[in-house]
């Protein structure tokens, strides 16, 4: 008993990746770190190139659906099922990527990564075939569980090669390719689909990611420290929280079904509670080795932060995932040209990121001021945004304040994880940084699920109370159609044309209006994380005890 209580104490302490050096033990020996993680100039490259890659193809699976849903809904007859073109992807993502730290603990991030990718593939290869819009969710899914690997492992890999005083910087580097892929995956499927299909669309990328996942494999220099790496894998398998893993997994698909789904449905959430509870005790009580450690889940400055940045971040996927619809249902742009009104948010936010690492995150310390700033002022540009999606508004002003609003949000993320590193301890930050892009990564699902279900409810309501109000009650037909497919405006004429321009202007500003109010919502939470450092709050409770036994006259104890 007194042992199996040893063994579960010391494995709660076990970080999400293994650390038997003694590298991490304190910021006083981060140079100590950095040396051991040196490589040559060509190996970094070839790394940053390959993961790169990955991130590329991972994230245009989220922005190629804005501009290609169209064509898919009507081969597959799936306009009612749109929604979950996203959702299934993102779903998968989110659910399996709370776990990927402890994979990687165990099988190491290069074997991880690799597996993953191959996964990966075998669910692009199911999309590309689909039959239906059932084996296409199906391979929607798949791939989105093998691409779960790729966030954890860009973040794990800069905290372990790089310099802790250039993690910023490399920090802002992984923010640059999630916002090039998103850009850029609207874009070239949106120009590509017409002319070679989408199904090639899907099965193009798959020769592209596994080559770039084998090279990441022989490049990611493995790791002589870990202790287990002489264990079988039978041993390896039998480390996994399964328990633990399947309640949280089941946690976060419920909440995102209740979310994504046409209708709001109590039950899911309600259950998904019971399982978040069922979690927690699993964690916290019985695992041997929680996916998790305790100290992490008990930890303010760790939920708070992570919460504020998944709330913000869902406002600003509301952005990514229907800027292209407005340009193409209200401007009557082409598919092809639609992920064009991307490039300036994204661009913003690239350089947001790598502007804030580079002039100024360049030391330890508190950047409570500046994460708070960058919140509000996201919120008053996400307001700016929603009052000029109309059919009229000035373009350029549109583009500019869909660049500032990536460019604060870039710098948002880099000020929030810098800050959050100051109010943990070193020893912790290699399980804070992958536990913090833990909750990066929720955000894309989140934004799918309440930006998508929200746009969607209130979208169907306006056109059935636009159609009604011209005496056309019964279209239902149209409405669905039209839910599912923006290209199907330019096709309509008269005042069918202007109800629809209507209808989805309304629900787009709706929508992000909704997203300042998140976000105001989130300032909150941001500024609940508090401004001490650990050791800080160490000396004052120090300087407390003194003070009370100076007051109170004990003598002081040796």
């Amino acid at each position: 008993m007194v042992s199996h209580q040893r063994s579960r104490s010391d494995s709660e302490r076990r970080p999400l990746l293994s650390r038997t050096s003694t590298a991490y033990d304190s910021e006083a020996r981060s140079v100590k770190q950095d040396e051991k993680a040196q490589i040559s100039t060509l190996r970094a490259v070839v790394i940053g190139f390959s993961v790169f890659v990955l991130i590329f193809i991972l994230t245009c699976n989220v922005s190629l659906m804005t501009t290609i849903q169209s064509p898919i809904a009507e081969e597959l007859d799936a306009s009612s099922e749109v929604t979950w073109f996203n959702s299934a992807y993102l779903i998968a993502v989110t659910s399996l990527t709370p776990i990927s730290g402890k994979l990687c603990q165990i099988f190491t991030p290069r074997v991880y990564l690799l597996t993953s990718i191959f996964i990966q593939a075998v669910g692009l290869l199911v999309s590309s075939q689909a039959p239906d819009v059932h084996a296409f969710l199906a391979g929607r899914a798949i791939c989105g569980i093998g691409g779960a690997a790729v966030t954890p492992v860009a973040f794990i890999l800069v905290t372990e090669l790089t310099p802790v005083k250039r993690r910023a910087v490399f920090f802002g580097l992984i923010n640059t390719g999630y916002t090039t892929g998103l850009a850029c995956g609207a874009i070239i499927a949106g120009a590509l689909e017409p002319v070679i299909g989408w199904r090639t669309v899907f099965w193009m990328q798959i020769p592209v990611s596994t080559a770039a996942a084998t090279i990441a494999f022989f490049a990611i220099p493995k790791r002589e420290h870990i202790d287990s790496d002489d264990d079988t894998m039978g041993q390896k398998l039998a480390r996994i929280d399964y328990f633990g893993v399947a309640t949280l997994i089941i946690t976060l698909v419920l909440v995102l079904y209740t979310l994504s789904a046409p209708k709001l449905d109590p039950r899911p959430l309600a259950l998904s509670t019971a399982m978040l509870i069922l979690f927690v005790f699993v964690e916290t009580k019985w695992a041997i080795e929680p996916i998790v450690p305790p100290s992490i889940m008990r930890s303010r400055a760790n939920i708070f932060s992570g919460v504020a940045i998944v709330g913000v971040m869902t406002a600003r996927w509301g952005i990514l995932f229907y800027i292209p619809v407005y340009a193409i249902a209200v401007r009557g742009w082409a598919q092809s040209a639609a992920g064009a009104l991307l490039v300036p948010t994204n661009a913003g936010f690239a350089l947001g990121g790598v502007i804030a690492g580079w002039l100024h995150i360049r030391r330890t310390g508190s950047f409570y001021t500046p994460t708070l700033i960058c919140f509000g002022l996201f919120a008053a540009i996400q307001f700016g945004v929603s009052q000029l999606v109309m059919q009229d508004s000035p373009l350029w002003l549109l583009i500019v304040s869909l660049f500032f609003n990536g460019f604060v949000v870039g710098g948002l993320l880099n000020y929030s994880l810098a800050h959050l590193l100051h109010l943990t301890l070193p020893s912790q930050h290699v399980i804070v940084i992958p536990f913090n892009a833990t909750f990066r990564s929720f955000s894309g699902s989140f934004g799918s699920a309440i930006s998508g279900g929200y746009f969607l409810r209130t979208l169907s309501h306006n056109l059935h109370h636009g159609f009604k109000s011209i005496g056309m009650p019964h279209n239902g037909e149209l409405v669905r159609r039209l839910i599912g497919s923006p290209l199907l405006v330019q096709k309509l004429e008269g005042d069918e044309r202007t109800i629809a321009i209507d209808a989805y202007t309304s629900a787009l500003k709706a929508t992000f209006i909704a997203g300042v109010g998140l976000a105001l919502i989130m300032l909150v939470v941001q500024a609940a994380v508090g401004w001490v450092a650990p050791e800080e709050n160490s000396k004052r409770e120090a300087d407390r005890d003194e003070i009370e036994r100076v007051l109170s006259q004990e003598p002081a104890t040796t």
